[in-house]
């Protein structure tokens, strides 16, 4: 089994042969067996855990590239009548240390019921989907960071 020992990343355009989805959970790592869409079988081995993003590469000690995909998974995105409105959901979010993933107009969360009522009776709306979940890093992560602009 060939090992990935580093991690790129994630840089618009850049080659890769193959790919791995992972659920927000699965992309935090050290070490794992992985298998890539194409069926390849890889050692993660890291010298420490870090979370993966969607588009980080993954390198081979051969040198090639894997990007790492977000898979899709079930959450809710949260709307609000007002940018005000929808900037204390975010503030109570927040408060709750809840991952979150931010885009123009929205807030998108891992399904919780007990949380998506709050932002019900925080005036929001929360409207269920699957998609792909790639939340902020946090004021603390340190790192590289991506804008989140939409799905």
């Amino acid at each position: 089994m060939i090992r990935a020992t580093s991690v790129l990343p994630a840089v618009a355009g850049s080659l890769h042969f193959d790919s791995v989805r992972l659920d927000f959970e699965g992309r935090y790592r050290r070490r794992v067996a992985l298998t890539t869409v194409g069926g390849l079988e890889v050692l993660l081995d890291l010298p420490r855990a870090q979370r993966l993003r969607h588009g980080d590469l993954l390198v081979l000690e051969d040198g090639r590239r894997i990007v790492v995909e977000a898979a899709p998974e079930n959450l809710g995105e949260i709307r609000a009548t007002s940018a005000h409105e929808l900037t204390r959901i975010a503030w109570h979010l927040g408060n709750r240390h809840l991952p979150v993933m931010l885009g123009a107009g929205f807030i998108r969360i891992r399904r919780d019921h007990v949380i998506e009522d709050m932002v019900r009776g925080l005036g929001g709306s929360v409207e269920t989907l699957t998609a792909p979940f790639d939340p902020e890093r946090g004021a603390y992560a340190g790192g590289h960071t991506h804008a989140q602009d939409g799905p």
